[in-house]
């Protein structure tokens, strides 16, 4: 029964994806640019969340989890495999250098050394692949190339986080799968990033590794800050303040979501936002017991 829930709530957040892509496109040209931060991550309606969190609460029940949302001490290490997509001309290369460095972003972000606080979770990078494919190197998110590239790279099991560097042709800077889509489909699951957002890339301003950790937060369970706009659930963790919509650049002081109901002004420090590189700096307590449970659930960690 769980199963079945999850390939079909599965189906319905790849089919929002496709929506949220319709927003940005209008964002973009409201702007007047090209180079706004885009997640093509599967963006689920109030209802489709509500279902996620039933689905959760009963697969931990089965576990014997009673601490639902409280996270606890125990770091948990992922290991983390990348893999490096070029075009046969070489265009797209990164160095090992610079994806130790992205390691070393994730971690900063995640244990709070940049602000924020300080999560369980821990990555070490197990392993480097190379491959030079003008097809995977344009792959975009839901296409077939993304399903021949993931089918022909993607190692280990559910707690095994799975990063791939190219440059979609179709203009998201990343996406990232939920814990609740793996027994569905286990060799989709991972992260996909533009190559030219690690540290030091050339997508300015968002080229200091944050997208990762952007999709890494999604691959561990956690929404948008921005989902449900100003709704009673929003992003279903209680410290990240409502937000109507995505922010862009660094509004600070933004409150979009105004009334006794949605105390604080947006969040636009936290990884979850859109906001710019610099901007972002910031997990919460209530994320992290969020992704611990989510992740605990249905990665194991």
């Amino acid at each position: 029964m769980h199963r079945s829930l999850i390939v079909a709530l599965s189906l319905v957040l790849t089919l929002g994806a496709f929506a949220q892509e319709d927003i940005l496109e209008s964002k973009r040209e409201a702007l007047g640019k090209s180079d706004i931060r885009g997640c093509a991550t599967p963006h689920p309606s109030e209802m489709e969340a509500l279902a996620i969190e039933q689905a959760a609460v009963e697969m931990e029940a089965l576990r014997g989890n009673t601490n639902r949302g409280i996270s606890t001490e125990a770091i948990a290490t992922i290991s983390v495999y990348v893999h490096v997509i070029t075009n046969t001309s070489g265009a797209g290369n990164i160095s090992d250098s610079v994806i130790t460095n992205q390691i070393r972003v994730l971690n900063d972000s995640f244990s709070g050394v940049t602000g924020g606080y300080n999560t369980k979770f821990r990555f070490v990078h197990a392993g480097t692949t190379r491959t030079a494919n003008n097809t995977y190197f344009a792959a975009g998110y839901g296409t077939a190339a993304e399903t021949s590239m993931k089918n022909a790279l993607r190692v280990g099991g559910a707690s095994t986080l799975n990063m791939y560097f190219n440059q979609p042709s179709t203009g998201e800077l990343g996406w990232a799968t939920f814990p609740t889509s793996y027994a569905s489909k286990p060799k989709m699951d991972g992260v996909v990033c533009d190559g030219r957002t690690v540290p030091g890339g050339t997508f300015s301003p968002y080229n200091e590794g944050d997208t990762a950790t952007h999709e890494v937060g999604h691959w561990l369970g956690l929404y948008h800050t921005f989902q449900g706009g100003c709704s009673k659930n929003g992003d279903f963790v209680a410290d990240t303040p409502a937000s109507k919509a995505p922010n862009f650049g660094c509004p600070a002081g933004k409150n979009s979501c105004t009334g006794n109901k949605y105390p604080g002004n947006d969040p636009i420090e936290n990884f979850m936002d859109y906001t710019d590189d610099y901007c972002m700096y910031k997990f919460t307590a209530g994320q992290d017991a969020r992704a611990t449970s989510l992740s605990g659930t249905y990665r194991g960690l």
